[in-house]
């Protein structure tokens, strides 16, 4: 009797890449059976997730970028069964940035990211739950305001096709002149802030919108966020960004950053405020996030700096 197949639910952009068709037909060749799904609109992923657990799959490997691990996680977190009855969670890195893939040292060669779960045994991993304004989504890596959020939404798809990553840095730098902090409390339990932020990481990943590390030392199963806020910058920012250059971003970070672990955290605004949860902004006044911890199985490499236990 043969295996159950492992899912592979691709996003729709990459659906001609030879590299990846070259990278599914070898994995077949080596025994594996693969079912492929793509995705072209809404629903697609959770369609493609609850496909792959009635057919018992032992795997269903997410291809696309930060966007497209957590729309297929978020698809495994409704089906309403605890972790050790979902298939194992994989990731093969096919977006612009790759924040997710970068921070946990995924193999961004396609074969190699394919035949992961045949050598690292899933492990549990936490996600996190957003409820904006009463509107609930999940997120697998990070969830950023401020700063950052605008670039990422405001970076022309055209420019992240030629340039990679570095089309954040430059859209960052375009928008240096013109950056205005954003008002919020920002409260969980033993942790109080209030003022106005230019950057805002709730990490259960470490890095988003192309490497900017909001939440450097943050761990995929410890059951807690790690929260970043940069708060409005006085005249220090230019020594600051000597560090940044001299020193590195954490550095940075401990400087002039409020910093928190917790279970859960709210941000709240008298105006509506953009978050982007994994390239997927959700604009509410209130948001509510916790970090539920143990969701979901991830195949991840063994070097990974991520997990903690």
């Amino acid at each position: 009797m043969q295996a159950a197949p492992w899912f592979l639910i691709l996003n729709g952009k990459s659906a001609g890449d030879d590299a990846v068709r070259e990278a599914v037909a070898k994995l077949r060749e080596q025994g594996q059976p693969l079912q492929v799904r793509v995705t072209w609109e809404a629903g697609d992923a959770e369609r493609h997730v609850r496909e792959a657990i009635a057919a018992l799959a032992p795997v269903v490997i997410a291809g696309g970028g930060d966007g497209t691990l957590s729309e297929v996680a978020e698809a495994m977190a409704h089906a309403g069964l605890d972790a050790t009855q979902l298939p194992g969670l994989a990731l093969l890195p096919l977006g612009t940035a790759n924040d997710f893939a970068t921070a946990a040292a995924i193999p961004d060669e396609p074969l190699i990211a394919l035949q992961l779960p045949v050598h690292a045994p899933a492990r549990m991993i936490d996600l996190l739950r957003i409820d904006g304004d009463g509107a609930v989504r999940w997120c697998a890596n990070l969830v950023s305001g401020g700063f950052g959020t605008e670039v990422t939404v405001e970076t022309h798809e055209g420019l992240k096709k030629m340039l990679g990553g570095l089309a954040y840095v430059i859209t960052g730098i375009s928008r240096l002149g013109r950056i205005e902090p954003i008002p919020a409390r920002i409260h969980g339990e033993g942790f109080e802030w209030q003022g106005g932020f230019i950057a805002l990481g709730i990490g259960n990943g470490r890095q988003a919108g192309g490497g900017q590390q909001l939440c450097p030392d943050a761990l995929l199963d410890d059951g807690l966020l790690d929260l970043t806020i940069v708060p409005e910058l006085s005249g220090e920012v230019m020594s600051t960004l000597g560090t940044l250059f001299s020193e590195g971003k954490h550095a940075a970070l401990e400087q002039v950053a409020e910093c928190a672990r917790l279970r859960e955290l709210w941000v709240e605004s008298e105006q509506p405020l953009t978050l982007n949860l994994d390239g997927e902004p959700l604009r509410a006044r209130r948001f509510h996030i916790q970090c539920v911890a143990g969701r979901v199985r991830m195949h991840l490499p063994v070097e990974t700096a991520l997990l903690g236990s």
